[in-house]
């Protein structure tokens, strides 16, 4: 059982990290002066909005300011909504912005649970505003359906990209051994991709990768440093790795191997491409992290629909890959990262589709 010395410790390292990694974000180039300044610059009527799980999340905490960075620059209101895990707050969060802009809002919203999106979707069409989701929806809700006020659905596509890092971690222990993984919320679509990608990088070594053990920490960091002092106890030295969903379980699990003595040791991979998993693989300590681009998601879940309004394109005679689609992840490893960190992602806010890779495909 986790001593509370252990704890206390846990939750010094955890908030000194995490204040690192929101300072790193300014020091890697990403925040300000990055972008150009859009043609579309005039003062807008319309209130922006991004709706996000939590701001102590880095991934979120950029994908906020993206967001504030669009805003800025046309000179619009700009509201941050955290839902804190909780699909109800979320939702009426959305539907308590949308009576006091009376509509005039444009949101860009991760929510909470997939079933989110179709109230959320169906709250934003009723009251005359603009509404992009992220990552979590059913599959059978598309923008389309809901023209002009649902203007598209952003992701990443999870499978190849974890499987990707998985076989990074492979790698990284010599591609024989044991390892135990930490998933996401287990109804997020993300978090069943990420474990798709695992399960087939495993399948593909013959027998000789083994999963020792799977839970679900719900993206939470404090969730995954629990289980894998629980994991460190059982298992012992069989651990040879271990893959996370996303980087904040990746530093939680990482800040128990480090507690035991095992960092550097046992590999962990994560994905996100947060500042302190950067600084973990270029320790050593983690095999390598899935970079995405939170800046970028933060600012066109609002730039596109903000083209659409002021005119600049017309969102429903565009063709279903600007309408449901996916970015670039980037695969950081040891080899790779110093060239990453040297050259940050920019968003350019006049180029609404330039990072998208393809439609999202659906696999049930």
């Amino acid at each position: 059982m986790q001593s509370k010395t252990a704890a206390r410790t846990y939750t010094q390292l955890n908030r000194r990290s995490m204040l690192k990694g929101l300072a790193g974000l300014s020091g890697a180039g990403l925040l300000g002066g990055t972008f150009p300044m859009p043609a579309i610059a005039q003062e807008t009527t319309w209130t922006l909005a991004n709706s996000m799980r939590s701001l102590a999340n880095p991934y979120h905490a950029t994908f906020a300011k993206g967001g504030e960075e669009f805003a800025k620059s046309i000179g619009a209101k700009y509201e941050m909504l955290v839902t804190e895990g909780n699909s109800e707050k979320g939702v009426s969060d959305i539907k308590a912005l949308l009576q006091r802009t009376g509509g005039k809002l444009i949101v860009n919203v991760d929510p909470n649970d997939s079933p989110d999106a179709r109230v959320i979707v169906e709250e934003v069409k009723k009251a005359g505003g603009f509404v992009v989701t992220q990552w979590n929806k059913p599959d059978d809700l598309h923008p389309w359906d809901f023209d002009p006020n649902y203007v598209a659905h952003m992701s990443f596509d999870g499978v190849p990209n974890a499987e990707a890092i998985a076989n990074a971690l492979f790698g990284a222990f010599g591609g024989e051994g044991g390892i135990v993984a930490l998933g996401g919320i287990l109804s997020n679509v993300p978090a069943i991709e990420r474990k798709l990608g695992l399960d087939n990088a495993i399948a593909k070594t013959n027998g000789k990768v083994k999963l020792l053990d799977f839970q679900p920490a719900d993206w939470n960091e404090q969730k995954a440093f629990d289980i894998t002092q629980a994991w460190i106890t059982r298992f012992g030295d069989e651990i040879k790795g271990v893959f996370a969903a996303n980087d904040g379980m990746g530093m939680g699990a990482l800040e128990a191997l480090r507690q035991n003595g095992l960092a550097g040791k046992v590999p962990v991979v994560g994905i996100d491409g947060i500042d302190a998993a950067l600084t973990a693989v270029e320790a050593g300590e983690f095999a390598g992290t899935v970079a995405w681009d939170p800046m970028w998601t933060g600012a066109m879940g609002l730039a596109i629909p903000y083209a659409h309004v002021t005119g600049k394109i017309d969102i429903t005679k565009e063709p279903k890959e600007h309408r449901e689609f996916y970015g670039t992840g980037v695969i950081v490893t040891k080899d790779t990262v110093a060239a990453y960190k040297a050259n940050p992602p920019k968003t350019d806010f006049n180029d609404l589709w330039g990072k998208a890779t393809g439609q999202v495909q659906y696999r049930s």
